[in-house]
């Protein structure tokens, strides 16, 4: 049986660094932010004859179009360009289309959406007010699931505990795209924000099993063993479980970021970070964490 919880300062050390390290990239570097929350227009489109370069295409976009800052994607297996641009009414849409379709004969407009800086700034603040719900309606939920287990830890603490637990799967992906926003240019929009909301819900998936497995011991163990051997034992007896469903999900993720739609990248970044996260934290801190609320009279 694997010395999980007696090695828990460990693991609380190498926690409290990626968090640390996570909310310092947040603070110095913020968001690189998506038309989602900043407005601006995301133009999809093909040219399949002699087809241009990103760069020439970039070019003519500057150049041509007058416009200043563009960012630009390519996905080679449909041959689809995306780019992202400043907020732009549909009468100079039509004469960007025009002015384009004169440069490139064969150029196909797929789509063009164009989001306000007012609706941006509103999905934004709705984007964070819908997580932080999500992160206090869970715990809630845990602390009254657990009710009834209330020694040697009351309900609340559990929930507490989730609660953490949860800000660590979901801080250290942000920190993440903090980080990659100001070296790359990468932006977060509402993509990001559903990606940490099923992050969230995977990991307390994982944590609520564990804790579950605590509660059974606890009944059954009646008072035998200590509180410390009997959250080991119960993290052992769930590890296999958790390890496994959860490589099962990784190795679709990793698939799916290898072959996937090159606009689906960093989303299934996103959730392969935050899986990767939770199971870390559902196994080496959410368990070990209960011993750090509880009373050392009260471990016995």
């Amino acid at each position: 049986m694997l010395d999980i919880v007696g090695k828990r300062k460990i693991y609380f050390t190498l926690s409290g660094i990626l968090v640390g390290a996570a909310i310092v990239a947040i603070i110095v570097f913020g968001f690189k932010q998506g038309i989602d929350f900043v407005g601006g227009s995301l133009w999809k489109f093909r040219v399949p004859l002699n087809q241009p370069s990103s760069q020439e295409l970039e070019a003519a976009f500057q150049v041509d179009l007058g416009l200043g800052e563009v960012r630009m994607n390519y996905e080679e297996g449909s041959g689809v360009f995306f780019v992202r641009l400043p907020a732009v009414n549909e009468i100079d849409h039509q004469k960007f289309l025009n002015i384009l379709r004169n440069k490139f004969p064969s150029f196909q407009e797929l789509s063009f959406e164009s989001i306000g800086p007012s609706i941006g700034n509103e999905l934004r603040r709705k984007a964070f007010i819908g997580v932080a719900l999500v992160l206090l309606g869970i715990s809630f939920y845990i602390a009254f699931a657990f009710r009834k287990t209330s020694r040697p830890v009351s309900s609340w603490k559990y929930g507490w505990i989730t609660l953490l637990t949860l800000f660590h799967d979901a801080i250290i992906p942000a920190g993440l795209f903090s980080t990659l926003g100001y070296f790359f240019k990468i932006e977060v929009d509402t993509n990001f924000i559903v990606a940490l909301l099923v992050v969230v819900g995977f990991s307390v998936h994982d944590t609520i099993v564990v804790f579950d497995r605590i509660r059974e011991n606890l009944t059954l163990n009646r008072g035998r063993s200590s509180f410390e051997t009997v959250v080991n034992e119960s993290v052992n007896q769930t590890l296999g479980r958790s390890v496994n469903t959860s490589l099962t999900l990784i190795l679709v993720l990793i698939a799916l970021y290898i072959t996937g739609p090159s606009n689906l990248h960093y989303f299934v970044l996103t959730l392969l970070v935050g899986v990767t996260t939770g199971i870390y934290s559902s196994i080496f801190v959410a368990s070990p964490a209960l011993l750090l609320v509880t009373p050392k009279d009260k471990r016995i």
